[in-house]
């Protein structure tokens, strides 16, 4: 009895050990073992292995420069820095075991781009600046070619170091190179500068022949850098100082020329016959989408072009042109045009050498010194007068002719009239006399075919009464044929009167025999019956056949 006392305290007691052993556990963890993460950070776990040699856990540390293994659980193989990291939200990791750390993550606002590096992995080759892959999956040390957008990253800064780059701020000018965040506007070309060679894509490094079309780009800075470029043509002009006054109009000397503020402005150069020229020249140039690669290798920018190319060329131009031709030629129309043409497509070529091109070379304005332009003034006023009398003879001689040609234009216009009215006037004429004989012709026409008719019609009533005769003529011989057949079948003419009596007597008819013995009246009444058969015949054969005569058709004129 004691002893079954005593294994129910034993189990009690044990059953309160085990009681407080896990409140002591739960206590632990949500005291010792507690871990918070906020929203927007993670936590890097490095596993210290077991705290005392007798206690479970793995012992063996990481390669140096590589995350500890673990199995398919998750469970860490290797003392050393988990690669996963755990988000946000309660954990439990006992301090014995492991050593936790927050991590804030990074994050890229709109205009800015990321850029990672990476603190692990091989050494990369020689010549050889950036490492392929993304996160988690690069193999060598150094500036990660992929280039991060807006957003938000949970990055294990153990083996990556993340650097968030602004775009620079207002807009990107063709004087210098940039990266980041970079927007191309219309009208310009990106033209491209690898800083290091690309193997899955075969780009080598250098300037690209490929430019970029406007838009937004991310260009990576240790990978690129981004030249803009203005496509198109634009002006550039080399003019001379002028004087000006106080209300900054221009001020002319007394032969109406402008004069000069700066006797080396310009472009300035002697001539041939010595006299000092200076001489105004604007040069329409531009630089094309295929040009753009070959220009920034030559130049640099667009600037140092205008600077270095443009300018000089147009003075070296026209100041070795201009030597060879007098002052007075540079004044001259045909001599001029020549200078200008002969300027123009030397600088031409000098341009296409350089991959550039060349829309327009003008020759502005000539500043030719005062005693070599007044008396070639005074010549030309001279000429330009007497080409004005010259003119206006011209013109007082053309006014002339012209009123000649006028009266014989009058003349011819009344001419005209005259004889379009007598045309008109024969064309009624032979009009009328034509409808004259088409009306004649149509008269005796009408009278030829009323003859036609006529004679067509007695034509018709001679056949007409030909053919009523032969019918007549017909009848009358059927007729005497019927009643020859009659008396043929009858056996006799009187047999057959008899019959013809007897059929028209009525049918209630009363006869009375008379007596008289031979004598008159027997006779008498015998003839008598012989003449009224033969009445009665012949009536009835024409009640019979009997027909209304038809009149001849026709029209009678």
């Amino acid at each position: 009895m004691f002893r079954e006392k005593l294994n129910k305290i034993w189990v009690i007691v044990a059953l309160l050990i085990v009681a407080g052993l896990a409140a002591g556990s739960e206590v632990i963890n949500w005291t010792i073992n507690y871990h918070y993460v906020p929203v927007g950070m993670s936590m890097r776990l490095r596993y210290k292995g077991p705290p005392l040699p007798f206690l479970p856990g793995n012992k063996v540390s990481a390669t140096a420069g590589t995350f500890a293994k673990v199995d398919d659980n998750g469970h860490p193989l290797e003392v050393g820095v988990l690669e996963n990291m755990v988000g946000p939200g309660r954990h439990f990791y006992s301090p014995f075991w492991w050593e936790c750390k927050l991590v804030e993550d990074f994050v890229v606002k709109p205009g800015e781009i990321g850029i990672a590096s990476s603190k692990m992995g091989a050494d990369l080759p020689v010549g050889e600046f950036l490492v392929e892959g993304d996160l988690g999956a690069t193999k060598h040390k150094g500036i990660v070619r992929r280039v991060f957008g807006p957003g938000r990253y949970r990055i294990n800064d153990y083996a990556y170091k993340f650097d968030v780059i602004k775009s620079p701020e207002g807009k990107a000018t063709t004087t210098n190179q940039h990266n980041g965040w970079l927007e191309i506007p219309a009208g310009h070309i990106g033209v491209v500068t690898n800083l290091t060679g690309d193997t899955e894509t075969g780009a080598k490094k250098g300037i690209q022949d490929q430019t970029l079309p406007p838009g937004l780009y991310a260009i990576n800075p240790a990978e690129q850098k981004v030249d803009l470029v203005n496509i198109g043509y634009r002006e550039l002009s080399l003019t001379a100082n002028l004087k000006t006054n106080q209300n900054g109009d221009l001020q002319f000397d007394e032969s109406g020329e402008p004069m000069i503020d700066d006797v080396d402005s310009g472009i300035t150069f002697p001539s041939k016959d010595g006299f000092k020229i200076q001489m105004d020249f604007t040069a329409i140039w531009g630089i094309l989408p295929e040009q753009a690669p070959e220009v920034i290798r030559k130049f640099g920018n667009v600037e140092a072009v205008e600077s270095k190319v443009i300018g000089p060329q147009i003075e070296s131009i026209c100041r070795n042109m201009g030597s060879k031709v007098g002052a007075v030629d540079l004044l001259v129309g045909e001599t001029r045009q020549s200078f200008q043409d002969e300027t123009t497509e030397a600088f031409k070529s000098v341009l296409e050498e350089k991959d550039l091109s060349l829309l327009y070379g003008l020759v502005r304005h000539m500043y030719i010194p005062r005693e070599v332009r007044v008396p070639i003034q005074l010549s030309n006023i001279a000429n330009e007068l007497k080409l004005t009398r010259d003119q206006e003879q011209l013109t007082a001689k053309t006014e002339a002719n012209l009123r000649e040609e006028e009266q014989k234009v009058e003349l011819e216009t009344q001419r005209t009239e005259l004889e379009t009215t007598k045309l008109v006037a024969e064309a009624i004429a032979e009009g009328n006399k034509t409808a004259e004989q088409t009306k004649a012709e149509t008269q005796q026409k009408v009278a030829s075919i009323a003859k036609e008719t006529a004679e067509l019609d007695a034509q018709a009533v001679v056949l007409l009464g030909r053919a009523s005769a032969d019918a007549e003529k017909l009848m009358q011989e059927a007729k005497s044929q019927k009643f020859q057949l009659a008396v043929d079948a009858f056996g006799s003419g009187e047999a057959y009167n008899q019959w013809v009596f007897a059929e028209g007597l009525p049918d209630d008819i009363k006869l009375n025999l008379l007596y008289a013995g031979q004598g008159t009246f027997w006779t008498d009444l015998k003839g008598f019956t012989d003449v009224m058969l033969g009445r009665q015949v012949k009536q009835d054969e024409q009640n019979r056949d009997y027909s209304p005569p038809v009149k001849p058709t026709g029209t009678s004129r």
